[in-house]
């Protein structure tokens, strides 16, 4: 066992709290859902960027390669100024979704580069220019961009051209739990010398003012190197500081008369000490040297093509010579690092390779963050503070009064999502377990506990709207998760994790079936499901058009959250086989799912079309003809995602399940005729629920390996190129809507947001292809190929074809023979500088043609699913057949 396993095994058994102290600051607070108190919800333009500087949050806080504390109660954080700033850069800038052509982004250039997973040690990087940072021009030429315009980026507007620019790489190792070493190395990339303020920050967040924490803590100077930081519950903390900074001490407290133009009620405010380094205003700064926010300020000159450093050490102890022993604590903790990722990675030889999966893992690590929103108090307001606005009553989240986040969350994005988005965080999950299986667990245990899921049973979406619904597919994760965290364990499952799942996935369940098939047919209508755009109305309002619309994607995810759900049980039967009535219970609900989907209602309206062979969406309007509506996307490819091959061992084992399963089966012949060849034992006996049958699996597989539909040089498109050429529209109350196949950004003004499923690649989706391949081989046991890609006369096995896409997913961050990453598009410097093109950004999504990133450009958390693509892509299989296909379609 390696140092960092060690690590994780004693903070599991509550040893050692190695995970007290990470990266649990969030790049963003001003704009959030939170620290909104406005009478419309304009949470984007109630506490903006501009305001964060002298707003003092009330929910959480914000910066740049920072740490904190597991409760957030004391922050570390790093602040610049290049001397030509407004403002000094103590955090991220970027456009919210009223001000981008393509909703929300961040306009920085930054790399998360790696974490281990306790945060012995970690690393970014971020570039500063040294000429005046291009706010105006970076909002205006955004603003005045359309739907058809390329989003304006920083690395547009010039100011990296002649390399006039700082790469500041910010590095963090643990000596032990809270002895931490922090570390800023800044590269001066240009070919002058130029200054830098650089400026380590502690403070406190705002818990005082609320009288449920009535003790003040304190930072006070105790020399010229060293400041003390106290509070009533930790004791003492020292922060040492190398070189000769300045010590400067103000207050986390707003600055009421800058904002509101009201009288202060503080003296010494949390913009003192930007004021003092920007204008020279000493005047909101302690004389005394005592406050509740404190930056050792360091005015260096960098010189051209050089380098200088910054260090603490933070404490609980004042040692001598602490500062003199941090490049050693890094040297070790970098060697610690390697060491941990050298085992996982133990099966890859490209280096290229690793680089990529390490930057994925190191991204997740970092998109941690702290986590705190009552919805009661944030609702009815705090006492001896101004009321909320009576609209609040009944406005936002006001259904969710229950909910109660104080916890450590996987974020999908530090920047564009400084809240847990719940299928985000499911995915998110399962790379991280090959890395820490109990934080994963813990994870998907967290979203099902009691003060986040509704008493209904609904698993709350994200904070706009924790009412809004995702795909279900957090007991898939579950599923996954335990079988990873098992064969780690040689064998032997976590037995507690998965039942207390299983019960709340079960709730969760009741209210899909409760809410979202209100007529009782097994049919089941999505909200936002995600899929937010690919849809010619917007699904979220359906009713609207005076209609409803009735979905192979939703009805084709709860299939799938059925035999997650089956699967989980048979599982758990290996200990208790009372599981196996729960089992039935999923079988049956999967069969009658299968059976609405071909005739809803018995009114012979099948969601398949027997013409163009395909999943298509049904749009009622009353008096009339239900409407097929004939558009190729990804929606009609989500019913190949319910797929379980199930081992008959397993049923040999469970008399019970297997009796009411075979009574079922000849009871409901044309429910057991939808599932794949049920009385067809595949590979040693290996039988198969599934939504499709070899006809439809063809079918739908044709389709989705077609380049000139589907299939992309970078994995499976969202929507079929075919509506590049042949865009589909239909009337709807007098109105007319197109969809067309669009590989970059959207176009569309209905659904807003930066979000397109219209053509480009995800990652999630690509994901759930590729695994849903691996157990379709799974049961045929390698004898069963496909013609890949169609129209090729090549013929692969399914799992080949997984591996195929696979390494097309991947492609979109390996270098091609040029050098050139097709993630960062057309851009000369960020391809060919070898200051930028070996760091890795994890977009949103990606265009469908030429795989450039796309939408969010740190969304490490579902794209950092490439992670265990790799993993999946160099493991060394036990066994592997080369057997000529029996089964050929």
């Amino acid at each position: 066992m390696n140092i960092e396993k060690q690590r994780l095994q004693e903070d599991k058994e509550r040893i050692k709290r190695w995970k007290k102290w990470g990266p649990y600051l969030t790049e963003r607070q001003w704009g959030t859902v939170r620290e909104d108190y406005s009478k419309d919800g304009s949470a984007w333009d109630n506490v903006t960027h501009e305001d964060a500087r002298s707003k003092a949050y009330r929910w959480g806080e914000e910066g740049i390669g920072g740490i904190s504390d597991h409760k957030q109660k004391m922050c570390v954080s790093w602040a610049f100024w290049n001397g030509k700033d407004p403002l000094i850069k103590e955090r991220l800038f970027g456009l919210t979704g009223n001000q981008g052509n393509h909703g929300e982004d961040v306009k920085e250039l930054y790399y998360y580069l790696d974490s281990t997973p306790t945060h012995s040690y970690m690393k970014m990087l971020y570039k500063y220019p040294q000429q005046e940072f291009p706010y105006a021009d970076l909002v205006f030429e955004n603003r005045k961009r359309g739907k058809k315009d390329r989003e304006y980026e920083l690395i547009d507007t010039g100011v990296f051209d002649d390399d006039a620019y700082f790469d500041i790489f910010i590095e963090y190792a643990k000596k032990d739990v809270e002895d931490i070493v922090g570390k800023a190395t800044i590269h001066n990339r240009g070919n002058e010398d130029a200054e830098i303020w650089v400026m380590p920050t502690i403070w406190f967040r705002k818990t005082w003012f609320t009288g449920h924490e009535p003790f003040i803590p304190k930072l006070s100077k105790i020399d010229d190197k060293r400041i003390k930081a106290f509070t009533p519950k930790s004791g003492n903390y020292f922060f040492t500081f190398d070189g000769e900074p300045e010590l400067k001490f103000c207050d986390n407290e707003t600055n009421r008369e800058r904002l509101y133009h009201i009288p202060n009620e503080k003296k010494f405010l949390k913009d003192g000490i930007n004021d003092y380094v920007v204008e020279g205003d000493d005047s909101h700064l302690n004389p005394e040297n005592f406050g509740t926010k404190a930056a050792a300020i360091y005015k260096l000159t960098v010189p051209a093509k050089g380098s200088v450093e910054v260090k603490f050490r933070m404490m609980h102890q004042s040692a001598e010579g602490a500062i003199q022993l941090c490049e050693e604590i890094l040297q070790e903790r970098r060697k610690d690092a390697d060491e941990f990722y050298q085992e996982i990675q133990k099966t890859i030889d490209d280096e290229d390779m690793r680089r990529i999966q390490r930057q994925a893992f190191g991204g997740m690590m970092w998109g941690k963050q702290f986590y705190y929103y009552n919805v009661e108090r944030w609702l009815n307001g705090d006492a001896g503070r101004y009321i909320p606005p009576a609209e609040r009553k009944k406005g936002r989240n006001h259904q969710w009064r229950h909910l109660q986040n104080y916890d450590i969350i996987s974020m999908p994005d530090k920047w564009e999502y400084p809240w847990y988005a719940a299928w985000d965080l499911a995915f998110h999950c399962i790379p991280i377990a090959r890395i820490d299986p109990d934080f994963a667990k813990d994870q998907l245990i967290l979203l099902l506990n009691e003060w986040y899921m509704h008493p209904n049973g609904q698993m709350p979406a994200y904070e706009w709207n924790f009412s809004d619904v995702n795909p279900p597919v957090h007991a898939y994760a579950v599923e996954r998760v335990y079988q990873i965290d098992k064969k780690m364990n040689g064998g032997v499952g976590d037995q507690e994790f998965l039942e207390r799942a299983l019960h709340k996935l079960m709730l969760n369940f009741t209210w899909w079936v409760n809410r979202k098939d209100n007529d009782g047919k097994n049919i089941f209508e999505g909200g936002f499901l995600g899929l937010d755009n690919i849809s010619l109305i917007d699904r979220s309002h359906a009713a609207l058009y005076k209609g409803k619309l009735e979905q192979a994607d939703a009805t084709s995810w709860m299939a799938m959250f059925s035999l997650n759900m089956l699967r989980i049980s048979l599982d758990l039967c290996e200990y208790n086989k009372t599981y196996q009535y729960t089992a039935t219970k999923f079988l049956e609900h999967f069969l009658y799912i299968a059976g609405a989907m071909n005739n809803i209602s018995g009114e012979n309206i099948s969601l398949w079309d027997d013409e163009d062979n395909f999943f298509f969406d049904i749009f009622h309007m009353p008096g009339k003809e239900p409407k097929v509506m004939k558009v190729k996307s990804i929606v009609g490819i989500i019913p190949f995602f319910a797929v379980e091959p199930i081992r008959e061992e397993m049923f040999e084992n469970l008399p019970e399940f297997k009796k009411r399963m075979e009574f079922f089966l000849k009871e409901k012949p044309k429910l057991a005729s939808l599932v794949t060849s049920w009385t067809q034992p595949g590979q040693d006996k290996r039988r198969l629920f599934a939504l499709l049958r070899g006809h439809r699996m063809k079918s739908i597989l044709e389709k989705m390996l077609d380049s000139d539909e589907f299939l992309s040089e970078f994995g499976i498109r969202s929507l079929s190129k075919f509506h590049e050429k042949n865009p589909y529209s239909m009337r709807i109350n007098g109105d007319v809507s197109t969809i067309s196949y669009i590989p970059g950004e959207s176009d569309s003004l209905m659904f807003g947001g930066n979000s397109n499923w219209r053509g480009p690649i995800w990652f999630p989706i690509n994901y759930l292809i590729i695994e849903s391949l691996k157990r379709y081989d799974f049961y045929y046991g390698g004898e069963f190929s496909i013609e890949y890609p169609t129209g090729s006369g090549n013929f692969l096995t399914m799992d080949l074809i997984a591996k195929e896409l696979s390494y097309r997913c991947m492609k979109i961050f390996m270098k091609d023979e040029n050098g050139h990453r097709p993630f960062n598009g057309d851009n000369k410097k960020i391809q060919e500088d070898p200051h930028f093109k070996d760091h890795i950004l994890f977009y949103e999504y990606f265009h469908g043609d030429n795989g450039r990133g796309l939408g969010a450009s740190h969304q490490t958390g579902w794209t950092g699913l490439v992670a265990e693509m790799i993993y999946k892509f160099h493991k060394i299989e036990e066994k592997e057949s080369h057997a000529t296909p029996l089964f050929r379609i």
